[in-house]
């Protein structure tokens, strides 16, 4: 066995020992291939440049058209309003011209892409550093995932369970547990919560997993292959300069949910399209779990930040000081999505509120940062900034179908011939300046920006028609619903500047329901207003009284300007809070799931008749006449 001049472990491959700077290692055509130091390079940055040439020969082929919607402004406000709808329009092109790009550079890097990762996670080590496996838990213990922990065959590693459960029911199941592993099983509880999941995980590698040189996360839910440490050790050890391995991940197979074996395909399409390009043209993020991490590096940065979204922090603040992560695709780890529609708007709204404050407080010095290329800033900012971001769409859909039909509007009547016998319609159509982009090929970068995000979800289904109208149909009453929740997520962190850890899988988060004072309203109503600043939770009436709120006023809106897709979206907005309560399973619900979608196809399909005459106007998920 041989070492080198610091006594690191050599990699083996093939019956050849070598030192880990320049593995020799056995690809997948079974031939010895030797390649370059893997040493942390700035990714290229073929992908942004091709978005950004993209988009700005859009804006020089399109913007002339709508500079002249400027023309119809009559007084300051209709200027603005007119201004911000095409500040929006041109942004919303930028966010398309991402996603294809995505999806674009996705399939050169499947076909043709340098991977050494997926090399050097076959190779065999001829030592075993000690590996601490962190499996953090509160209140969330499920038994087959800490199970994957302490199935490893990685012969030299320990599991600590950073228990920050409250509930004495979760506490006793993770004893008794860690009572059948006495010599590789860890309970691990520190006095307070502070910092979140970040406290406890550095209170973890400050007072117990002391001398391991790498840290390994597993989230309470996450199923871990029993060669997830066997694979992602020989390239952190191939590579000094590597901070953190991210594994792939794929839905739970074995959900029992409904709603989590509806959507799971959502969560492997996107993990196949978005992340294992970022190793050559983008930034790998550190996603909080499933992943192995270096000790020395947690080190130097001081420990995880305590924010919520202390994966992200982490994996910036290494890269600054040299480090950069490595996404390893051929290992995969199964997470569960969530079993309710509850769990999954709590889990948004964390999200949410987490991304806010990692903005807040990290943008700036990102943007500082001299060691973070411009490339990877900028696949750091598109995807964080598009949950704050909803904020600005909410707002363009009360600019842009309600604001300016108000302003351009014109009482009109649209008129349909049934079985010989006329009937009319008494709606609202748009003036005749917005004829400037009644255009095709307006239609048809107003559709590439539509349909941009599902993408790679069209492109996984189109095999299965029927699969995809069905995921579709379904993500557009969870996904495409959730506007008028995230706005309230950031606008009240926008008030308060604090973001709370909500727990997806805790069942007992109820301490935002609990009863104010009782017989003063004043007491009520300031305890209820404090609530929804410190949490926005998903539970509160404050909260599913605004969607409803919003739906219905939006609705009414839609029927009077004769807006078909925004209707299927606004129908959604209501539909989203009934079914927090009622279920996925609903009888009703599972049918009227599908008509938001089917409107706003018909919408689409209404716009498309433009091109043979019919004069409308694509307003963002509504189609003005």
């Amino acid at each position: 066995m041989l070492q080198n001049k610091t006594g690191r472990a050599l990699i083996s491959s093939a019956g050849l020992e070598m030192p880990i700077s320049s593995a020799i290692v056995k690809p997948f055509n079974e031939k010895a291939v030797r390649y370059k130091p893997l040493y942390a390079a700035a990714p290229r940055p073929w992908m942004y440049v091709f978005i950004f040439v993209m988009w700005i020969a859009s804006l020089a082929w399109f913007e002339p058209r709508l500079l002249q919607l400027m023309d119809m402004a009559y007084n300051l406000p209709t200027w603005i309003a007119l201004a911000l709808f095409i500040a929006f329009i041109d942004f919303a092109w930028l966010y398309g011209l991402y996603n294809v790009g995505v999806i674009l550079f996705a399939v050169g890097h499947r076909w043709f892409g340098h991977k050494p990762e997926t090399a050097l996670a076959r190779s065999e080590l001829l030592e075993y550093p000690a590996v601490a496996l962190l499996y953090t838990t509160c209140n969330d213990f499920v038994e087959e995932s800490v199970l994957s922990c302490v199935q490893q065959d990685y012969p030299n590693y320990t599991v600590y369970m950073l228990d920050d459960s409250s509930s004495p029911e979760h506490q006793g199941k993770i004893d008794a547990f860690a009572a059948r592993y006495p010599e590789l099983v860890t309970v691990v509880r520190r006095p307070n919560r502070e910092g979140f999941k970040a406290g406890n995980m550095n209170y973890g590698l400050s007072h117990f997993a002391t001398e391991e040189p790498y840290f390994a996360i597993a989230d309470a839910d996450e199923i871990l292959p029993v060669d997830f440490l066997s694979k992602l050790v020989p390239v952190m050890e191939a590579d000094p300069m590597c901070g953190f391995t991210q594994a792939n991940h794929r839905a739970n197979p074995n959900a029992e949910s409904t709603l989590a074996q509806a959507m799971g395909i959502g969560v492997d399409l996107h993990w196949q399209w978005y992340q294992p390009l970022r190793n050559n043209f983008g930034f790998v993020m550190f996603l909080g779990h499933g992943a192995l991490l270096r000790r020395k590096c947690w080190e130097e940065v001081g420990g995880f930040p305590h924010i919520v979204s202390e994966d992200l922090g982490f994996a910036i603040e290494i890269r600054e000081k040299g480090y950069r992560g490595r996404f390893v695709e051929d290992v995969v780890c199964y997470e569960d999505f969530p079993d309710t529609v509850r769990a999954f708007r709590i889990r948004h709204m964390k999200w949410t509120r987490g991304t806010s404050e990692f903005l807040s407080k990290k943008m700036g010095w990102l943007l500082r940062a001299k060691n973070v290329s411009w490339t990877e800033k900028l696949d750091i900012l598109f995807p964080t900034l598009n949950l704050p971001l909803t904020l600005v769409y909410f707002l363009f859909m009360i600019n842009a179908n309600l604001v300016l039909p108000y302003f351009f509007g014109h009482s009109a009547d649209v008129t349909f011939v049934l079985a010989g016998q006329e009937w009319a319609l008494p709606v609202m159509s748009m003036d005749a300046g917005f004829q400037a982009i009644y255009d095709w090929d307006f239609f048809a970068i107003t559709m590439l920006a539509f349909f941009a995000p599902v993408l790679c979800f069209i492109i996984g289904l189109a095999h299965q028609p029927a699969r995809l109208f069905r995921f579709l149909s379904q993500s557009t009453v969870l996904y495409a619903a959730l506007s008028p929740l995230s706005s309230i997520g950031v606008l009240a962190y926008m008030v308060s500047g604090k973001a709370e850890f909500l727990v997806t899988g805790d069942h007992s988060q109820k301490d935002h329901l609990a009863p104010g004072a009782v017989g003063h309203l004043l007491q009520r109503v300031k305890k209820s207003w404090r609530d929804l600043l410190a949490k926005s939770h998903p539970d509160t009436r404050i909260v599913q009284g605004f969607e409803l709120l919003t739906g219905l006023l939006f609705g009414m809106a839609c029927l009077y300007t004769f807006q078909i897709s925004f209707l299927g979206l606004c129908l959604a907005f209501v539909l989203l809070p009934i079914m927090h309560h009622l279920g996925w399973n609903h009888r009703v619900l599972r049918v009227l799931m599908y008509l938001p979608f089917v409107l706003i196809l018909l919408g689409v399909f209404v716009a498309g008749l433009s091109l043979f005459g019919l004069q409308s106007v694509f307003f963002g998920y509504g189609f003005h006449f």
